[in-house]
């Protein structure tokens, strides 16, 4: 009995003695999955895993790093996080690791509440074309009200392009159709899910990696912070990117209903090259309207009377007859 309660007793002694890194190898290793698919399920790269796992805790950026990847590995293979994190700080007290992060010492237990330096920079970038984009569009359309439009007025209005309809109806295959998303960059991280519902899938593509939106899925949407490093195929047919730089993308819908119903962007529209070229030349035209109706107005007036030319021939003069035959009268 005093045997079996010191073997027990050394036995309790040494278990303190294994570090984290040791713990979460083997929990791992118990469970037969290797550190990419702990690294997929967790998005903490695989070198850091490595140096967790070895208890290289001086490889990670920061204390916080060390502390708070390590829960986040402990939860991925089962293991009590509190422990687990408990274990780090003290090897991380005994002089593992002696960067402390700066600041209020915030503890990241998520890595997808950290962004990276490119997506602060990719959102600052952004929110600044977005300023001059707004600047440049309040300058043009209230400054360009001061010129005068009855120039183009006697133009007819231009006939709608032909060529925008037979474009929609190439990109619209069934609204039900397959939805694919293929990584054209390594690193691309998205999470999707449903609309108030729960999360279907949340991983980090490498370059050529596909995803399929489940087809039962009730309103998918996504997230992501390279939209612009996603190419989208609905129904094996290729379809308009959800952004066209990198950038932060929340609750974007991709249902396959709902990536048809987006309007074409610039770049998929033809020009109607007929229509535009005959405005000028009716506005050339418009000038020449006048002139048959001044030409009907003058043929309508009526013409004024011409007056009789007064009568001058001479009174005939009183014979020498006439005025004998008075005297005798008189006589």
């Amino acid at each position: 009995m005093d045997s079996e309660h010191d073997e027990s007793a050394d036995g309790a002694g040494e278990t303190p003695s294994v570090g984290a890194g040791a713990q979460l190898r083997a929990a791992r290793e118990a469970l037969r999955v290797d550190l990419a698919q702990v690294a997929a399920e967790t998005r903490i790269p695989v070198r850091h895993l490595q140096a967790i796992e070895s208890g290289q805790f001086e490889a990670l950026p920061s204390r916080a790093y060390a502390i708070g990847f390590s829960r986040t590995f402990a939860k991925a293979v089962g293991l009590d996080p509190v422990k687990i994190t408990d274990a780090v700080r003290s090897e991380l007290a005994d002089g593992t690791m002696r960067r402390a992060v700066p600041g209020s010492g915030m503890e990241p237990g998520d890595p997808a509440r950290l962004p990276s330096a490119g997506l602060a920079w990719a959102g600052a970038i952004a929110a600044l074309v977005l300023a001059v984009g707004a600047f440049a569009f309040y300058s043009s359309y209230f400054g360009a009200g001061t010129e005068p439009g009855s120039l183009l007025t006697p133009a007819p209005d231009p006939a709608p392009a032909p060529v925008a309809q037979p474009i929609t109806a190439m990109t619209s295959p069934d609204p039900g159709a397959v939805v694919v998303l293929t990584a054209l960059e390594d690193g691309v991280w998205l999470r999707l899910y449903e609309e108030g519902g729960e999360r279907l899938l949340e991983r980090t593509l490498q370059r050529g990696e596909t995803v399929t939106v489940p087809g039962t899925a009730t309103d998918p949407r996504i997230n992501t912070g390279r939209p612009d490093a996603l190419e989208i195929t609905v129904g094996g047919k290729p379809t308009a990117k959800l952004a066209d730089r990198a950038m932060t993308l929340s609750n974007a819908p991709v249902s396959a209903s709902a990536l048809l119903a987006r309007k074409p962007s610039a770049k998929e529209v033809a020009p109607d090259v007929s229509g535009a070229g005959s405005a000028p030349a009716a506005i050339r035209s418009a000038p020449s309207r006048p002139t048959p109706v001044t030409a009907s107005r003058s043929s309508q007036v009526p013409a004024v009377p011409t007056a009789p030319a007064p009568d001058t021939t001479p009174a005939p003069a009183p014979g020498p007859s006439d005025n004998d035959n008075d005297e005798a009268t008189s006589d």
